[in-house]
């Protein structure tokens, strides 16, 4: 493999603007295809399986009026009752509302100065582009606005609405060309990781276009994959450009094209080992949302599938092209920049002194980051997930004003009304009163209305109105008392029965995907580097800074100790979408910095044979890129807390503070003092298993300054 590489970077440097224009190329051809045969995000919410789901399916088989979404106008005067007249033009313009199926009579409220008016489409939430839906219902509403009344829209057309600003995407961009320029001191340097990031996001984002013209992909989708892709490709070329700068610097600034070129491809062969096989474990943890068994799970894997793997290819053949341009101009003017950097007491670099401090006392150091990490995860045993609702949104948005009025005057159920579907073909409908007047007397009920029969007469629905939010814990324990009580082939369903379905089985499912995704990332790691405790190891360790930043989360969103600076008017559950989703896009972005570091490491083990040694250096070689590399990442995760969307604003804060432990505490801390404490025994490896696993040729020890070891060396293999 490393042959190869070597090739591809010598090759690539060698004819740069071959490489270039074939990107260029790509990128254009695949914008093309993607505005002939691409698609637009779209929402896939069934689930098969679910009690719900078959509910839902039952009212679009016998009540056209419910097969698809809905929506809820509240109308709120300030001066007295709100006209009856006025209503009933409401109702006849709703009504003439593409997709709306049916305009459920006016409730109103005790004081008569609040008409809450619910609506059914025919047509299901995802077939709406952009706002349109909404936009027809201010259309209906304008005349009413314009007579004084507040008029506020919730349900789910308005509230899946989704409007990216692209603030987000801007301020990491900003942040991480202030980093790359910090960590280079030289524009042409900063520049190469984000100009290569920015192609390979470019075409994943052309990619996803694509696919979603052929499947479902989520709305939410694209973002997550642009979250992740400018990340990793900043990562990946920036590890790159720091190999081809340190092939670079034994040459004091002397020398012709085929020395750039030879530094080119050393720097392939070397750091893009731990590209391939970093972004490998990513795809690899991307698997893991296939676990959950929903398809919009399975489309956010998708889609950072397509981003990973052109970002990934990106960079082993578009960096070392645009490295042979720059050439040495890469250091700028200061050609100082070419020798070693050493401070002014001639002291080794303070990434070195640290590595030393560690491995010199690895058990204290251990024990201190281990005991940090299990008591940032302690809240984590208090973790309660459920979508997010209107009731999180800022109190600007319209869906959050119509949310709260109908608190107010209503009740807060009335936000997240039940619906019945029974089937009538296994139940009588003279059952239909004896079951409305069994629900009503639920303790956590507040109202049940009438069962409406459908025309032919084979199904029934009944509205029941919760006496708590849809997302309080005690919502949840009415619905299970109440599925309790219905008879056969009778379900419990709608938009919050749903949710709570979906919640549940993404809980047991976690545990599936943890299971199988660390499975196979000790497998690749095992044939990586052909040492199964280093790969146990780096499991436990990963999973270890999964649960602190789940407890994090939990302290920040649940408990609300971050709530008012994020935006948020109270504290909320953590989004069921949440857990999953951070454990796989974290684990296979820990394990790219865990990847950098032991391919360093193993370089110098396999040089010296000085187990202790080989951390040191691994480290101080490591530290100054992971750390610059870390701190990118976590300014463009943390660009994504600004976000409006609920579940985007926690991706962005778990992965923000997931990084900063992992390039912190695990990384810095954890790693360096546990291989420390093992020694030799990290590259243990039984005869029967090296007889077994395939030789990779990933093993870097060419180009690689060791000192000689003081000791005698040791075998690599105990």
């Amino acid at each position: 493999m490393r042959a190869l590489l070597y090739r591809v970077g010598e090759t690539s440097a060698a004819h740069p603007w071959r490489v270039i224009g074939t990107w260029v190329a790509i990128l254009v051809a695949a914008f093309g295809i993607a505005g002939v045969i691409g698609g637009t995000p779209h929402d896939n919410y069934n689930v098969p399986g679910l009690s719900s789901q078959s509910g839902i399916d039952l009212l679009r088989a016998h009540f056209p009026e419910f097969s698809g979404t809905d929506a809820r106008v509240v109308v709120h005067s300030e001066n007295g009752p709100v006209s009856t007249a006025q209503l009933t033009e409401l109702q006849q313009r709703l009504a003439d509302v593409e997709g709306v199926s049916r305009v459920a009579q006016p409730r109103i409220s005790d004081d008569g100065d609040t008409a809450l008016i619910g609506l059914n489409y025919d047509i299901p939430v995802t077939d709406f582009q952009g706002t349109e839906g909404i936009d027809a219902l201010r259309a209906a509403t304008a005349p009413l606005e314009q007579s004084g009344l507040q008029v506020e829209l919730g349900g789910e057309v308005p509230e899946n609405v989704g409007t990216p600003s692209g603030t987000a995407e801007a301020i990491g961009i900003v942040a991480a060309l202030i980093i790359l320029f910090f960590v280079f001191g030289t524009i042409v340097a900063a520049g190469l990781p984000l100009l290569v990031a920015l192609v390979g996001v470019g075409v994943g984002m052309a990619l996803i276009t694509i696919m979603a013209g052929f499947t479902d992909i989520s709305v939410n989708a694209p973002t997550t994959a642009i979250m992740v892709g400018v990340g990793v490709g900043i990562d990946y070329a920036l590890l790159l450009v720091t190999r081809f700068a340190d092939a670079l610097r034994p040459s004091g600034g002397v020398g012709g094209p085929a020395v750039v070129h030879r530094a080119a491809g050393v720097a392939t062969s070397t750091a893009g080992v731990s590209v391939i096989f970093a972004g490998t474990t990513v795809l690899i943890s991307l698997f893991g949302l296939r676990m959950a068994g929903l398809a919009v799970y399975s489309s956010f894997g998708y889609a950072a599938f397509a981003m990973v793997t052109a970002v990934m290819l990106a960079s082993i053949t578009l960096v070392p092209a645009v490295c042979g341009l720059a050439g040495f101009r890469i250091f700028g003017r200061n050609m100082r920049r070419l020798a070693p950097r050493q401070s002014r007491r001639n002291q080794p670099p303070l990434t070195e002194r640290w590595a030393r401090r560690v491995s010199a006392r690895p058990l204290p150091y251990a024990v201190a980051a281990l005991g940090l990490l299990l008591l940032l995860a302690a809240p984590v045993l208090q973790m309660r997930t459920w979508p997010q609702d209107a009731g999180s949104q800022p109190t600007s948005n319209t869906t959050r004003l119509a949310y709260d009025l109908t608190a107010a005057e209503f009740g807060p159920g009335a936000n997240g009304p039940f619906l019945v579907a029974v089937d009538l073909e296994h139940n009588p409908a003279t059952s239909l009163p004896a079951l409305a007047n069994r629900l009503a007397n639920d303790p956590g009920v507040a109202a049940v209305s009438p069962a409406m029969v459908a025309p032919d007469g084979a199904a029934a629905v009944l509205e029941v109105v919760p006496t708590t939010g849809p997302a309080v814990e005690a919502t949840t324990g009415t619905m299970d008392r109440l599925r309790a009580q219905l008879p056969t082939d009778s379900y419990l369903t709608g938009m919050t029965p749903v949710l709570d379905e979906i919640s549940d089985r993404l809980a047991h499912r976690l545990w599936l995907a943890i299971a199988v995704v660390v499975g196979m990332a000790v497998l690749l790691l095992t044939v990586a580097f052909r040492a199964p405790i280093v790969a146990i190891k780096a499991a436990l360790m990963n999973l270890l800074a999964v649960a602190a930043t789940y407890g994090v989360m939990v302290a920040v969103f649940q408990w609300g100790w971050g709530a008012g600076l994020l935006g948020l008017p109270h504290a909320v559950p953590v989004s069921s979408w949440v857990p999953l989703l951070i454990f796989t896009l974290l684990f296979g972005l820990s394990m790219d910095y865990e990847v950098f570091l032991l391919s360093r490491v193993r370089e110098y083990w396999l040089k010296s044979g000085d187990a202790r040694e080989s951390v040191t250096r691994g480290l101080s070689s490591t530290a100054r890129v992971i750390t610059g590399a870390g701190a990118i990442m976590v300014a463009v995760f943390a660009g994504y807390a600004l976000d409006s969307e609920l579940t985007i604003k926690m991706i962005g804060v778990g992965l923000a503070v997931a990084v900063l432990l992992d390039v912190t505490v695990v990384r810095m801390i954890l790693v360096p003092a546990s291989m420390a404490l093992l020694g030799r025994y990290n590259w243990w490896l039984p005869g029967w298993l090296d007889r077994i696993l395939p030789n990779l040729d990933i093993d870097s020890t060419d180009e690689v300054p060791v000192e000689q070891p003081k000791e005698e060396p040791v075998p690599a293999k105990v």
